[in-house]
């Protein structure tokens, strides 16, 4: 039994560096979860955040403007889980190297929601820029030594 792949980010590629992946569950309601096995799900403008409860316990990570299609709050804060581990790992690397985590896909295996995230920086216009030269680049030598 596979995974069934919900919804992608197709802009995370474009304006992030992917330096490394990670597989988190999501906790939703029932008319949540309803709604994205309908498809109606953007993680357009999406990114995940850390929170600290008050009280001084163990952070906790949030995922932010992830748009599900529900009457209610659409938007809403939903959490993210995953081991202590990987959040405690994570909360070193996002602070230290200014990092950002953003959702890459959203899909379900074996009946659960699950966010693919990726740990993220930032690309500015000019490297934006570098990368297209190079992509065309490497299509105009592929295009000369086919021919």
């Amino acid at each position: 039994m596979g995974e069934l792949i919900i919804a992608t980010n197709k802009r995370a590629w474009h304006d992030y560096e992917i330096l490394e992946e990670f597989e988190a569950g999501l906790v939703l309601t029932g008319a949540e979860i309803k709604a994205v096995r309908d498809r109606n799900v953007s993680l357009q403008g999406s990114f995940a955040r850390l929170a600290y409860p008050p009280g001084g316990s163990a952070p906790e990570l949030f995922i932010t403007n992830l748009h599900i299609g529900t009457p209610e709050d659409p938007t809403r804060s939903r959490k993210l889980l995953m081991k202590r581990a990987e959040i405690n790992r994570l909360i070193g690397t996002l602070e230290q190297r200014r990092l950002t985590l953003i959702p890459l896909r959203l899909y379900l295996k074996r009946s659960r929601a699950k966010p693919g995230l990726g740990l993220a920086r930032g690309l500015k216009h000019h490297d934006k820029r570098e990368r297209l030269k190079q992509k065309h680049r490497k299509r105009a030598l592929e295009r000369d030594t086919d021919t």
